[in-house]
């Protein structure tokens, strides 16, 4: 598949994941989201082999948010009772994150960019909700950082 078409599906499909949370702008965990469940793709198949598919990735993110909430002293009851923003509202909001993880994954690249690009940028996050989440669920994020990497050298 084309990048410029995987792109638009995945930031289509991280639009309802970033509704389905709650949020007003789509962030890098929501695109993470959004390769995961594309399992018909080589990155959906790739995160899939390594124990990251969508189930997988939401129960680390939901665990993570427990866990930042609970930090402050909110319980996850309090915050579900949250509005949840109308899904138009959402509409090419792209936060932070996602314009990084993209900068980061086609940053020096010569040549044709690929899906595994956009995964790449995404891991790259030194802060934010994807390495916290990976972390809490016991992922070696260097590590796959390389495997990525790797695939995309293959």
């Amino acid at each position: 598949m084309a990048f410029d078409k995987y792109l638009k599906m995945i930031l289509d499909r991280a639009a309802h994941e970033a509704t389905a949370d709650g949020a007003t702008t789509v962030e890098a965990e929501h695109l993470l989201l959004a390769m995961a469940e594309q399992s018909e793709t080589d990155v959906g198949r790739f995160l899939a082999g390594l124990g990251l598919g969508h189930v997988a990735l939401r129960t680390a993110l939901d665990r993570e948010s427990e866990q930042a909430l609970n930090s402050v002293g909110v319980s996850l009851d309090a915050a579900a009772q949250r509005r949840k923003p109308d899904s138009s509202s959402l509409a090419g909001q792209l936060g932070n994150s996602v314009r990084h993880a993209l900068e980061r994954g086609l940053d020096g690249l010569h040549g044709a960019p690929r899906p595994g690009h956009l995964l790449l940028g995404v891991l790259q996050a030194e802060v934010g909700r994807v390495p916290r989440a990976l972390a809490l669920a016991g992922i070696d994020r260097a590590a796959l950082i390389g495997q990525v990497r790797h695939a995309l050298l293959g």
